[in-house]
């Protein structure tokens, strides 16, 4: 049994490591509900004391961590960038701001990502999932149907009783919606593993599925679509014969591609289909007032800022053009190409992009299904993307920088580099 009275072996053992796990899921998926019922300052406390702590479980974990593999290059230049935009920031301030928040949930990140497994985050997003989504309905359930009393400190309309739409402690119907269909993903995972029971499994599953339904978020079509074409393509490159996969995987990225033509071409159809039309005009109208401006700073944009702030510029002469109050671009890349412009961009895409791919070929020659949760909680990030600007800040962020790293520690420059050191080479066998 391992000595816990020592500080530095109570931060590096798996008992330590499994409870800050579930304390910093619980802290980052429940940021809405811990800003709203106490203060942005109590938040942001307690995301600088988890990353403090995960600072120093990295530290009495140093002899087991390599430092070149600690995070993807992609972020860390991502990170520099948003950092130096300082030099050219409309507010320095507001900058200096954001850019700590990408730190801190980054730090957390990283840790999870060093001190959990892949099966091991799984099972603790899943169990911090079920509960956040269990708490949700039931306050839904209390406000709209046992006390038919808005809950405005939580952001809950009460309008369980007609259906919908639902927000949860999530503080929109489209974040509700984006979580649901990372828990379905972690929900199901955990089922095919058999990490969980049969009916506990099925208890979860519905619940996602009932929340998403309720949450009548017009993304969650778009995104559970989209999951379920990845899901198709990855099940027939994992069953195709080794000596065929190249070419498989090849056939499906052609497909996609003429998909994705297909979907811009027939995209009027598909707005009106999913009823959307006036959601889709007004972030039509939000994006071509942004490109307006980003010819003004194309190259590094006009400094990073995160979620935007109602008295910087350029955000609050967008929101004076268009009589709105938008607290994002509504898109995570219009987002990052207006607050760090095309190098930014470059940036988040070399990150998002690349760690989809090494995922999605891990996935492919990796028996055990879980290896199939990190490439389609990245699709549904890129998807989600296109809508939101949700993988720039929060949960969002975090789940992205936990996944770019969980693709890194199977498939990276790096690895080789650990390999050539140790005398190893290192293989990618079936489990």
């Amino acid at each position: 049994m391992t000595d816990l009275r020592h500080p530095l072996r109570l931060l590096a053992s798996a008992e330590f490591a499994r409870a800050y796990t579930i304390t910093v899921l619980i802290a980052v998926f429940g940021s809405f509900a811990i800003e709203r019922l106490s203060s942005l300052l109590t938040l942001a406390t307690v995301i600088v004391v988890l990353a403090l702590v995960g600072i120093a479980v990295l530290f009495s974990r140093r002899e087991e961590l390599s430092l070149l593999r600690l995070a993807p290059t992609s972020l860390l230049g991502f990170l520099a960038l948003a950092l130096l935009s300082v030099v050219w920031s409309t507010d320095r301030s507001d900058t200096l701001t954001g850019w700590a928040s990408l730190l801190g949930y980054a730090v957390l990140a990283i840790t999870v990502g060093h001190v959990r497994d892949t099966l091991q985050t799984v099972r603790a997003i899943g169990d911090t999932l079920r509960w956040l989504l269990i708490v949700s309905l039931a306050l839904e359930v209390l406000s709209g149907i046992l006390l038919d009393v808005p809950f405005e400190r939580l952001g809950i309309e009460g309008s369980l009783a007609a259906g919908g739409p639902i927000q949860g402690i999530f503080g929109t119907r489209n974040m509700l919606g984006f979580v649901a269909v990372i828990a379905l993903i972690t929900f199901i995972v955990e089922w095919r593993t058999r990490s969980v029971s049969t009916p506990v499994a099925v208890g979860s599953v519905a619940l996602g599925a009932f929340l998403a339904l309720l949450s009548a978020s017009p993304t969650v079509v778009v995104l559970a679509a989209g999951v379920g074409v990845a899901s198709l393509a990855l099940m027939i490159v994992r069953h195709a014969p080794a000596e065929r996969r190249n070419m498989v995987q090849w056939a499906l990225g052609a497909v996609v591609v003429i998909g994705l033509a297909a979907a811009f071409g027939l995209r009027h159809q598909i707005i009106r289909l999913l009823d959307a039309g006036s959601d889709f005009s007004m972030r039509a109208d939000l994006w071509n007032t942004i490109l307006d401006f980003v010819p003004n700073n194309a190259i590094l944009g006009s400094g990073w800022i995160g979620a935007w702030n109602d008295s910087a510029f350029p955000y609050i002469y967008i929101n004076i053009l268009l009589d709105q109050q938008h607290q994002s671009a509504l898109n995570a890349y219009f987002d990052v190409l207006l607050q760090l412009g095309w190098a930014g961009l470059l940036l988040f895409l070399v990150l998002g992009g690349v760690a989809i791919i090494r995922s999605w070929l891990v996935a492919s020659v990796r028996r055990s299904v879980v290896y199939a949760w990190t490439p389609l909680v990245l699709v549904t990030l890129a998807i989600d993307s296109m809508f939101e600007s949700f993988t720039l800040v929060g949960a969002g962020w975090f789940m992205l920088v936990l996944c770019a790293l969980r693709a890194g520690q199977s498939r990276s420059w790096r690895e080789n580099i650990d390999a050539v050191q140790t005398g190893t080479l290192p293989t990618l066998r079936p489990l």
